[in-house]
């Protein structure tokens, strides 16, 4: 007997496996979220995406900056069947501090999976070096009709810091953030994308902190 582990099939593996993770991990203390996404793409020819988002982001524990709203543009082009490289920035606001963030990345893209690795240049306005952050994810997305207007979304992506811009900055493994939910077309042009994402900050000598965070995202395609 063969056992062929085609893409439908490790879909409900790889969830498994990425939320154990989570259920592995012991943390002290939470917090609850709440982030909106409005999201705006065109193509600017066959082989290149621009995409402008905004983000509204309320966060309840203030000691971690208070709310934030970031502002970002994106320019992606497709170099192949499935590869994509890419970079944009981005401008944050939060009640203690601001970024402006330049990022560079590159996606992959093969059947239901898709990975993004990110590198970004953070500079705030309460240090004086740029902070160098490596992202990467992993994700899958599962159409659960025939017209593939519903699809469910799952994702894992890690944070590192790659320097200390500032004293108390950590270098290595800072984040993880973990997301399930789903995405329905509304039209050609239109997608409504819930999500419940979950964010686990490693802190040294203390314990973690986890927020939980629902994240609603409409996105407009030309």
């Amino acid at each position: 007997m063969t056992f062929s582990l085609t893409p439908r099939r490790a879909a409900p593996m790889f969830l498994i496996a990425m939320f154990a993770q989570a259920g592995a991990a012991q943390a002290a203390t939470s917090e609850s979220q709440a982030w909106i996404t409005e999201q705006f793409a065109f193509k600017a020819d066959k082989a290149t995406t621009i995409t402008l988002d905004a983000s509204q982001r309320a966060r309840s524990d203030r000691t971690s900056g208070g709310e934030q709203f970031l502002q970002r543009i994106s320019i992606d082009r497709r170099i192949a069947t499935g590869v994509e490289i890419g970079g944009g920035f981005a401008y944050l606001k939060a009640e203690s501090e601001k970024e402006l963030r330049f990022h560079q990345q590159l996606t992959l893209t093969h059947g239901l999976f898709s990975s993004r690795t990110r590198l970004e240049q953070r500079f705030f306005d309460n240090a004086d070096e740029a902070s160098w952050r490596l992202r990467e994810r992993i994700a899958i997305t599962v159409p659960l009709d025939h017209a593939r207007r519903t699809s469910l979304i799952a994702t894992n992506e890690l944070f590192f810091h790659l320097n200390r811009a500032r004293p108390s900055d950590k270098t290595g493994l800072a984040m993880m953030r973990q997301q399930i939910g789903l995405r329905q077309r509304l039209s050609p042009q239109i997608d409504a994308q819930l999500l419940y994402m979950r964010q686990q900050t490693f802190r040294d000598h203390r314990p973690d902190a986890v927020a939980h965070i629902p994240w609603a995202t409409l996105s407009f395609r030309l």
